[in-house]
């Protein structure tokens, strides 16, 4: 009995080793997700900011820029210029696609670990259905930490139109507040509405982001797939093959949600208290149905080299990352 003791300590402690190694192994590659979502968030906000500002401010203000996006464009950068115009909330875009992505990222990797682990199946074998889910689990988590930061943003976008009609109401006091920055409007939302106004909207941000990133993952997983030369792996397709990719993940994922996402714009800039299918059916009687696709091009012309750059960076972040501590 006792000769077989120390085999058993053995098996034992080798056990405990490999689970050490396996927790320290999913440890190291959340983070290793985490600085490429970092990355790749960068990269989008930097890309696309210009045309997510005309994509805002369409969406909010249909009848202000009807003669369509060229016009908001150059109205947007004749009246604000550059920096408080087109570039307008970019501290808080890069706040909010920084923490999304690098959350997105990190979670959708550990999604993926937990449905391989529900198939059956290795992370490196799931195929694109199975990846979408995943995607679709980890849009819940990032949806806490784009809800607030995203809110401040579309506001700034919109801060002069929204000044301009509280003028013509009468209102002249936020007139003079036409300039504010990120922290004196985060400190303005949390004097007015309390810490849960940075929250206002939070159930459109999940009706948008979990359906929207099971489009977003599972087209870019379509595409690289389809992509693959023969006789070499998804992972092996080359820059402009995975910039190609991302574009067009991008390019469904917003198609898809697009009108979910006007709805959200218009709750959280108008500080609506409304649900969304009450807003979303509002909109539909008061101005039809194209309404709710009002900046839909700029949004798909941002969408494609943003969401590109955003997969590029991603990917040769995290591969450079692995073979640093691989």
């Amino acid at each position: 009995m006792d000769e077989h003791k120390p085999r058993s300590i053995i098996s034992r402690m080798s056990f405990v080793l490999a689970s050490m190694n396996s927790n320290s192994n999913s440890g190291k590659d959340a983070l290793i997700d985490l600085i490429g979502g970092t990355a790749g968030g960068t990269a989008c906000v930097y890309v696309g900011q210009p045309l997510d500002t005309v994509k805002v401010k369409m969406q909010t203000f249909p009848t202000i820029y009807s003669k369509g996006m060229v016009y908001c464009l150059m109205d947007t950068f004749r009246k604000d210029g550059i920096r408080r115009g087109l570039y307008a909330g970019t501290l808080p875009a890069l706040a909010a696609n920084i923490s999304e992505n690098a959350v997105l990222f990190a979670a959708y990797g550990i999604c993926q670990k937990l449905v391989a682990f529900v198939t059956g199946q290795k992370v490196s074998e799931m195929g694109p259905l199975q990846n979408a889910c995943s995607g679709f689990c980890a849009g819940f988590f990032s949806s806490l930490t784009l809800c607030p930061t995203e809110l401040v943003k579309c506001r700034l976008q919109a801060m002069r139109e929204m000044s301009t009609i509280s003028a013509g109401a009468g209102n002249g006091s936020v007139g003079a507040k036409v300039h504010i920055g990120p922290w004196g409007l985060c400190r303005q939302i949390f004097r007015d509405e309390g810490f849960k106004g940075f929250f206002h909207g939070l159930t459109s941000t999940f009706a948008r982001e979990m359906p929207g990133y099971f489009c977003f993952f599972g087209g870019y997983e379509v595409s690289r797939y389809l992509l693959t030369p023969e006789g070499k792996t998804k992972e092996e397709i080359g820059p402009l093959r995975t910039v190609l990719c991302g574009g067009i993940g991008g390019v469904i994922l917003w198609t898809a949600i697009f009108p979910t996402d006007v709805v959200k714009s218009r709750i959280q800039i108008n500080k609506l208290n409304i649900t969304l299918l009450a807003c979303m059916r509002d909109i539909y009687q008061k101005e039809g149905i194209m309404a709710l696709y009002t900046g839909l091009g700029p949004t798909v012309i941002r969408t494609f080299p943003a969401t590109g750059a955003l997969f590029l960076a991603y990917e040769y972040t995290k591969k450079a990352l692995h073979e640093l501590f691989d």
